[in-house]
């Protein structure tokens, strides 16, 4: 946030700007939409960006194999029914909030990355019971549903950029089918009730959303020094699409 600029009235006697210098363009606001800024700056930030988001999908992928390689999978993945479901849920979405909150604000770069670090292993937590019955009840079908995710990723990606148009009205959209998705986990962690097929498929047409909406503010509204809280935003869309593509294999295979 900058402070008012208050100029002594000495700084009137200064000369005149030269006629060149007059006719020069105005630098870009410190925070200013990366759609404002020249084509090569625009490129940077999205190549930057995506660097970092298969960044984070390689940690998330690593971490994995090193919780399922060390055999620390099976005690995480035992822990999690000890504790209701309510408060894994509630935790997470704290972190998430936080690494969001960091990412996207914090000046330090050491900070936005230490909080998309936080938020992927904070993913690849959450995602290890689900990962343990896939592979002891379902061998293959982790690689299946992270080939679908992928494809449907780029896919979205390739739409966002084929057509260069914002997808801003997705967002009450998005909030509020958000909103409804929390309840019915929270109703079902309280009451005892299933969410079957329907809800998965329900919750991958969310993350679609969510993967178009993020990827267009991408190239619309972020400025461009928040490449780390981009690609945290749209790590959140592909993990939360390998999710629900991975339940609904998962449940076919029953």
């Amino acid at each position: 946030m900058s402070s008012t600029d208050f100029r002594p009235p000495a700084t009137r006697l200064r000369p005149a700007p030269s006629a060149a210098a007059a006719t020069m363009p105005a630098p870009a606001p410190a925070h200013a939409p990366v759609a404002s800024l020249s084509e090569e700056s625009r490129a940077t930030f999205i190549t930057r960006t995506y660097l970092h988001l298969y960044g984070a999908i390689l940690g998330f992928t690593l971490f994995e194999a090193l919780l399922f390689t060390t055999g620390l999978a099976v005690p995480i993945a035992r822990a999690f029914p000890s504790v209701s479901w309510l408060w894994v849920l509630g935790g997470f979405v704290v972190v998430s909030w936080l690494a969001s909150r960091l990412a996207h604000n914090a000046e330090s770069r050491a900070v936005q990355y230490a909080a998309l670090a936080g938020y992927v292993v904070a993913e690849g937590l959450i995602f290890v019971p689900l990962l343990l019955i896939a592979q002891y009840f379902a061998p293959g079908v982790i690689q299946s549903a992270a080939v679908l995710t992928l494809f449907g990723f780029t896919a979205l990606t390739v739409i966002v950029f084929a057509t260069r148009r914002s997808f801003s009205f997705l967002g009450p959209f998005l909030c509020f089918g958000g909103v409804m998705a929390m309840g019915l986990i929270a109703g079902g962690a309280i009451f005892g009730f299933q969410l079957g097929t329907a809800f998965s498929v329900a919750m991958i047409a969310l993350a679609g959303g969510s993967i178009l909406h993020d990827t267009s503010k991408v190239l619309h509204e972020y400025p461009e020094d928040r490449y780390v809280g981009a690609a945290l935003e749209l790590f959140a869309g592909v993990a939360l699409l390998f999710w629900y593509v991975l339940r609904l294999f998962l449940s076919s295979r029953r």
